[in-house]
């Protein structure tokens, strides 16, 4: 699926704006990520057809079982890779930034030493 921002960014904000929200319209995604109305509409449609997401009888989003699967992959890296950041002394708000790129391209290898070490840093 070829989009100009991730499509896990998108499912990434569905997740987190459910748990917040319960309930989550593309307008609600268009202003976490502040982008477009437009754009954001033209993301969901391609979202729902690869599958990824669907819409209720009110017009919720909602992730399905592929969806859901990529945003909790995603979520997990930007958090472990954010307050790894923070813990080695980068400032909160670049971490999080630093984050939303890194938990697109990094290995899943790489990924999992990150949170192994900053597991130890933190119980230590």
């Amino acid at each position: 699926m070829k989009m100009q921002e991730s499509p896990e960014d998108y499912l990434e904000a569905i997740l987190v704006l459910s748990r917040e929200l319960g309930n989550v319209r593309s307008i609600d995604v268009a202003n976490y990520l502040e982008y477009s109305k437009p754009s954001v509409s033209v993301a969901m449609k391609r979202l729902r057809e690869n599958g990824f997401v669907t819409l209720d009888e009110h017009g919720n989003l909602i992730l399905t079982g592929s969806g859901l699967s990529i945003a909790l992959k995603i979520y997990e890296r930007h958090l472990v890779i954010s307050q790894f950041l923070i813990s080695i002394g980068v400032a909160e708000e670049i971490a999080k930034k630093d984050a939303c790129r890194m938990e697109h391209v990094i290995s899943d290898e790489s990924f999992e030493k990150i949170k192994q070490l900053s597991h130890k840093i933190i119980s230590e």
